[in-house]
């Protein structure tokens, strides 16, 4: 008795006879099949290899998905004089998941980092305005040292923000005056503030 076999449920059977090298030829060739039934084949143990190394269940999935995409466009660089077709795929998704893990290390590096940077510390505001006062009542005793006519040109200039122009118009002096003024009075603050330039 003859039996009729269906070319499909052959080729499916075929295709379950092929070793993982055969099936990655056939991939090589763009045949959807056979990368169906490769997937089928191996997706549990390259899935359990990632899972093991990355730990998260959706990270490992996802670095799956990247493995047997990289095997669908790469099946052709597969050389069986070099390994076996499961050592091939296993070294890439060993591969895959360490460059996971060393860029979410990066990432949580670089957040730890700019966390730092910009950690807010707190301070003494108590202190903080007791300094601004006592800085505030030295730079008023080192303007009351002054004479009146630098403490007007220095005044002018610095908390009024007139030029030295229109300090000389509005008090009626010469523009040198004024700057000689400005000069001498800012030479007696420096002084008296302690400042060295």
């Amino acid at each position: 008795m003859l039996v009729v076999m269906d070319p499909d449920v052959g080729d499916a059977l075929s295709g379950m006879r092929d070793t993982p090298e055969q099936r990655l030829a056939r991939v090589a060739t763009g045949d959807k099949r056979a990368f169906a039934e490769l997937y089928d084949a191996t997706a549990p143990r390259i899935f359990g290899l990632i899972r093991r190394l990355l730990v998260d269940p959706a990270q490992a999935e996802e670095v799956t998905q990247e493995v047997f995409l990289e095997i669908w466009q790469t099946a052709t660089r597969y050389k069986q004089e070099r390994g076996s077709a499961i050592s091939w795929m296993l070294t890439m998704a060993h591969r895959r998941a360490v460059d996971r893990i060393r860029a979410s290390q990066a990432s949580r590096d670089r957040d730890t980092k700019i966390g730092i940077r910009d950690y807010d510390r707190e301070y003494d505001q108590v202190a903080e305005h007791v300094e601004i006062s006592m800085e505030g009542e030295r730079v008023k005793r080192a303007i009351a040292g002054l004479t009146e006519l630098q403490r007007q040109a220095v005044e002018l200039a610095y908390f009024g923000g007139l030029s030295h122009s229109e300090i000389a118009a509005e008090l009626h002096v010469p523009v040198g005056t004024i700057k000689t003024r400005i000069r001498d009075g800012m030479i007696r603050l420096r002084d008296a503030l302690g400042v060295t330039s």
